[in-house]
């Protein structure tokens, strides 16, 4: 599996994790019962695999984000940008675009993003 998709399930498990972070692996069984009717052995089995795939860590009884949220969303584009459109963020903007209209606002908003990298 994409280590930058998450399966439904998975993405449920992360999202409680980043809402909670940092929280005790005990208090995580504990949600994950009470949201997802879930064992214990299945809480630490999704964790390690969330683990071994650099988005948590599991360290002495806490579980935390390695990557934020945001981070991993970044990520996740990032990569439906090079598997889609080769890489190429102009041509992923012209499909984006070819059914989505932008509005003045969003012009105005990627207009400022351009000027502050081109700045920077």
């Amino acid at each position: 599996m994409d280590k930058n998709k998450l399966g439904d399930m998975e993405a449920k498990f992360a999202g409680l994790i980043w809402e909670k972070s940092p929280v005790p692996s005990g208090q995580l069984v504990k949600l994950c019962e009470e949201k997802f009717c879930w064992k214990k052995s299945t809480t630490y089995t999704m964790l390690k695999r969330l683990c071994e795939r650099g988005i948590f860590q599991n360290k002495e009884g806490v579980v935390s984000a390695v990557l934020s949220k945001e981070d991993f969303a970044a990520l996740q584009s990032e990569a439906f940008v090079e598997e889609t459109f080769s890489g190429s963020l102009p041509r992923f903007l012209a499909a984006f675009t070819r059914r989505k209209k932008l509005s003045a606002a969003e012009v105005e908003e990627i207009q400022r993003f351009i000027d502050q990298y081109q700045e920077g």
